[in-house]
């Protein structure tokens, strides 16, 4: 997949595009059947599949207050488009310059200029330029006059309700971590590197890797059912995870410590990505750190039987 990060690049050898535009944060259900739509029409077409989408969020730069946290790291958005079949990304640096652009400007220099589009898609409620000025009507008659078609795709929801990404921070934040995988057609994950705990684990309880997590939206403080991949292309083990403050040892700060599922050691890698499978409980404080180990050995009988159940105990 081709990744472009400036107009400039763009515009040096991109063939004609079917492009989507949006912050397609988690690239969940909804966004999968657009893109599934882009591929086609670009197949039909003989053109490129495209994406254009924006680091940071738009509202990061112009409501900061009311900014989301964001569900995937740009790596994961990327890596998740580019399964869906996109072969060309526009990954726009999103600032107050390229906010005020008027929607000519924006269809000229970006849509026409850089990705040289064929085809918009867009949802009926498409807003785009300085200050949201034009809309769907607005994007075609500038189709028409520059040469691209527009094309408004109806949204996707599941029993009778539409997804989106508001709706799967949401669950996430509740802990619903299984109700937004299904949502998401894929596991909501955590990456980043591992770091040096305090040794807590491995003298008193079991021995975890600390994920200091690059994503911006962490699950509700818990203990989970998961799959530690131990590197982007690694191999996905069987674990289980918590997230919260180790309140039996006084922690301060938040920690995300996973304890994988497989016999022997494992040689602690650089990076690992934690996908969140199925809520088993939430944090508590434990009188002493044997009870909190009883506790820690009960849960991951838990997790061990969930992973048996559902085919994830193999490594792979």
């Amino acid at each position: 997949m081709k990744i472009i990060r400036s107009l400039d690049a763009a515009a040096e050898g991109t063939r004609g595009t079917v492009v989507t535009i949006g912050n397609y944060d988690g690239v969940h259900l909804g966004h999968q059947a657009i893109l599934k739509r882009v591929v086609a029409r670009a197949k039909e077409l003989g053109l490129s599949p495209a994406v254009l989408t924006f680091d940071p969020h738009p509202a990061r730069v112009l409501a900061p207050e009311r900014a989301p946290q964001l569900i995937s790291t740009t790596a994961q958005k990327l890596r998740r488009l580019e399964a869906a079949g996109i072969e060309t990304v526009l990954l726009v640096a999103f600032s107050k310059e390229f906010a005020m652009l008027t929607p000519r400007e924006f269809a000229e220099q970006v849509l026409r200029g850089a990705l040289e589009a064929r085809v918009v898609m867009t949802g009926e409620d498409f807003r785009f330029g300085n200050k949201q000025a034009g809309d769907i009507a607005t994007l075609r008659e500038l189709g028409q006059e520059l040469g691209f078609e527009v094309e408004a795709i109806s949204e996707v929801g599941l029993a009778g309700k539409r997804i989106s990404s508001t709706m799967i921070r949401g669950l996430v934040s509740a802990g619903k971590v299984s109700r937004a995988c299904r949502l998401m057609g894929t596991s909501f994950a955590l990456e980043g590197p591992v770091v040096s705990g305090k040794g807590i684990g491995s003298k008193q309880t079991v021995p975890t890797l600390n994920l200091a997590a690059e994503n911006e939206l962490l699950p509700h403080n818990g203990v989970y059912i998961t799959r530690t991949r131990l590197a982007p292309a690694g191999p996905a083990i069987p674990s289980i995870t918590n997230i919260g403050y180790r309140p039996t040892f006084d922690g301060e700060g938040i920690t995300v410590e996973t304890f994988l599922l497989v016999d022997g050691p494992v040689e602690a890698p650089a990076r690992i990505e934690v996908e969140f499978l199925s809520f088993v409980r939430h944090e508590r404080k434990f009188a002493t750190p044997e009870q909190l180990k009883a506790r820690i050995l009960y849960d991951v009988g838990t997790a061990r039987r969930f992973h048996e159940r559902f085919g994830y105990a193999r490594v792979g």
